[in-house]
């Protein structure tokens, strides 16, 4: 039997030239493509990275595909997430959400790790209106 591939939607440190996609990502990487998914992008650059709050907006991102999804469990770890502890304790949470091509189309359901709106505040997040977070400037 054929296992599913495990599929991730990244819109900061975890795309293709960010700071850990390599670390985190290019093991067990089939495809890196350009996408899209609703929310709200906030930067955060005190601390290098960037959040997104669920909202309206599009963000601009990358679809990764895995072969395994023991990734999660490594993704888990560096965005601070623990499904068995509260919400409150973590500094994201992960949720399927729906995926878009560039052109709007949908490429199915992937994960996404998402930021509560009351911490991107308590860290002094700047909203990115463009809904992208370029890398090459990290």
């Amino acid at each position: 039997m054929r296992q599913a591939l495990l599929k991730v939607f990244v819109y900061g440190t975890l795309k293709p030239g960010g700071r850990y996609h390599r670390q985190y990502c290019a093991a067990d990487l089939v495809t890196a493509i350009p996408a899209l998914t609703h929310g709200q992008l906030y930067d955060f650059p005190q601390l290098g990275y960037p959040g997104m709050t669920p909202g309206p907006d599009w963000v601009q991102g990358h679809l990764l595909t895995f072969r395994s999804e023991q990734v999660l469990v490594d993704l888990d770890g560096l965005e601070d997430y623990d499904p068995t502890r509260p919400m409150a304790e973590n500094e994201y949470w992960r949720e399927e959400v729906k995926v878009f091509d560039l052109n709007y189309q949908t490429l199915g359901m992937a994960w996404v790790y998402f930021m509560d709106e009351e911490r991107s505040r308590a860290l002094g997040g700047v909203y990115l209106a463009d809904g992208n977070w370029p890398v090459d400037t990290r």
